[in-house]
């Protein structure tokens, strides 16, 4: 990952924590899963589990959209 995109990464983690969602990457390795490779955004965690207003996004662009108020996020199994 280039430098100027882990800032970036950083950038709206903060700006996600600020309004109140938590900014995680999906942990999959698996290319063929329907969540490899997006980003959520949650309320919090419970036992490790997220809850309330999971919302799923495509790319980093996306997320950055959405925390803008520019875009609607799309439901886990959506996409």
């Amino acid at each position: 990952m280039e430098q100027d995109e882990k800032v970036r990464e950083n950038r709206l983690r903060q700006v996600a924590r600020r309004r109140g969602y938590e900014l995680r990457k999906s942990r999959r390795r698996d290319p063929l899963a329907l969540d490899y490779g997006k980003w959520f955004l949650s309320r919090g965690e419970i036992n490790g589990m997220p809850f309330g207003n999971v919302d799923g996004f495509e790319t980093l662009d996306s997320v950055e959209a959405f925390l803008d108020g520019k875009l609607e996020p799309i439901k886990p199994g959506e996409a």
